[in-house]
C-alpha cells in the first residue's frame, strides 16, 4: 500500500454460501495483488466477494457477472456507498397487503418444490414490495439479502435438488442446519443488519455490471488488475442448475420455460466457458481482450478442462505466468463440492520488454 492510500477493513462482507465463492481464498488471493493499483476489475463476480476486497484496497472497482442476482450484489454492496435498509424500508417490504398483482410467479410455480404455499406466496409479496423501495440500490440489496435467506434456508444451499421441503422435515438434518425450519421471513429480517454494516464509501465510483465479460472487456480501459474466475468447466458445479431459483427470483421472468422437477428457466444463458466445445477458444478471446491489462490473477481447479498445464500454455501467449496452488481439505454443496481436488492460481504480469539498438551513420535506432 502507498502512502497517503485508504484501506476500509473495519467492514466485513456478509459470509457467502454460494459454489465457487473464493471468501476462504481471500487473503491467498490478496497476497498476489500489486502494488500500485488504482482501478480493478472482478470479471465472473459470483458471490462478489473479490470485488468487495478490490473495494475495501480503495480501489476503484468494476464488478461483473452474466447472472443477474449477482449483479444485484454488487450494486447493492459495490456501487452502493451509502443507502440501508431502514427500519422503514423492512416494514415496507414484509407489508402483507391483500393485492399482489402479476406477482405470482413463486406460488405457480415453486410451491411444495422447494417451499410450502404459504413460503411461495410470502415470496411474491416481498418481490412486489421491492418495487415501492426508492432507489435502485435499496432494492438491489434486498433482493441480495432476500437470495442470501433462500440460500440459508436450501438444504446444501442450492437448488439443483428437489428434497428441500423433505430434508426440512428430517429432524437430522434440521439438528445440523436449524435454518432449514425457520421462516424466510425471519432469516431475511436476522441478515439485515449484516449487510447494512457491509456498506461504505470507498471513495472511488465503482461500478457493477451484467454483461458477458467477452462483450465487456473491449469497453473498459486503464484497468490495473483483472480477477478472471471463470466457471470450471467439466466439473460439476452448474450454476445455473444450482442458482437457477435465485435466477427467476431476480429477474421475475414470465417469458421462460421451467422444465425438469426442479423448474429450471429455458432457454439457459449462453457464457461460452461452461462447455468443451466452446471454452478453448472462449478463453482465447478472453486473454486477447485483456492482453493490455498490466495483471492478471485467474482462478482453476485441477479437475476442469482444459488442464492447468493446456491453461498455462494459453496465457504464456500473452503473459508471463507462474502457478500457485491450495488443497481443498474439504467444500461444500454436494455433487458442486471441489473436496480434495486443489485450486490452482494463476499469477500473469507483462511479458519484459527488450529495446534493441544497433549504429546507422554514428545514430542509434531503435527496433
Amino acid at each position: 500500500m502507498l502512502f497517503g492510500e485508504k484501506i476500509y477493513f473495519q467492514y466485513k462482507f456478509p459470509e457467502p454460501q454460494y459454489l465457487g465463492s473464493k471468501f476462504t481464498l481471500l487473503n491467498w488471493i490478496r497476497k498476489h495483488i500489486p502494488s500500485g493499483v488504482k482501478t480493478a476489475l472482478d470479471a465472473f463476480a459470483g458471490s462478489q466477494s473479490v470485488a468487495y476486497l478490490f473495494k475495501q484496497l480503495g480501489f476503484k472497482t468494476f464488478t461483473n457477472d452474466f447472472l443477474s442476482f449477482s449483479h444485484q450484489i454488487g450494486i447493492g454492496l459495490i456501487e452502493n456507498n451509502k443507502e440501508i435498509l431502514t427500519k422503514a424500508d423492512v416494514g415496507i417490504l414484509l407489508n402483507n397487503h391483500m393485492s399482489v398483482g402479476e406477482y405470482v410467479l413463486m406460488e405457480k410455480t415453486f410451491s411444495n418444490i422447494f417451499f410450502t404455499k404459504q413460503e411461495a406466496k410470502f415470496l411474491d409479496m416481498f418481490r412486489a414490495n421491492v418495487e415501492l423501495l426508492k432507489n435502485q440500490y435499496k432494492k438491489s440489496l434486498a433482493l441480495s439479502i432476500l437470495n442470501r435467506s433462500l440460500t440459508r434456508k436450501i438444504t446444501m444451499g442450492h437448488f439443483g435438488h428437489s428434497m428441500a421441503l423433505a430434508y426440512a422435515k428430517n429432524p437430522l438434518r434440521v439438528k445440523r442446519n436449524p435454518n432449514l425450519a425457520r421462516s424466510i421471513k425471519d432469516i431475511f429480517i436476522g441478515l439485515v443488519p449484516q449487510y447494512n454494516q457491509a456498506i461504505f464509501d470507498n471513495e472511488q465510483k465503482n461500478q457493477s455490471f451484467n454483461q458477458n465479460i467477452l462483450d465487456l472487456l473491449p469497453k473498459l480501459n486503464n484497468v490495473d488488475v483483472v480477477y478472471f474466475d471463470p466457471p470450471y468447466c467439466d466439473s460439476h458445479a452448474d450454476y445455473q442448475n444450482f442458482y437457477h431459483l435465485i435466477e427467476t427470483y431476480t429477474e421475475y421472468w414470465k417469458d421462460k420455460k421451467f422444465v425438469n422437477k426442479i423448474k429450471r428457466y429455458e432457454p439457459l444463458k449462453f457464457s461460452g466457458f461452461d462447455k468443451k466445445k466452446n471454452v478453448l477458444e472462449s478463453f482465447e478471446k478472453l486473454f486477447s481482450y485483456a492482453q493490455d491489462i498490466p495483471f492478471w490473477l485467474i482462478s482453476w481447479n485441477d479437475r476442469s478442462f482444459p488442464s492447468v498445464d493446456n491453461l498455462r500454455d494459453i496465457i504464456k501467449k500473452y503473459k508471463d505466468v507462474y502457478i500457485e496452488s491450495k488443497l481443498y481439505v474439504n467444500g461444500r454443496g454436494g455433487r458442486g463440492s471441489v473436496a480434495g481436488s486443489k485450486e490452482i492460481l494463476f499469477i500473469c504480469k507483462n511479458k519484459p520488454t527488450f529495446n534493441f539498438y544497433f549504429k546507422k551513420n554514428e545514430s542509434a535506432v531503435k527496433v
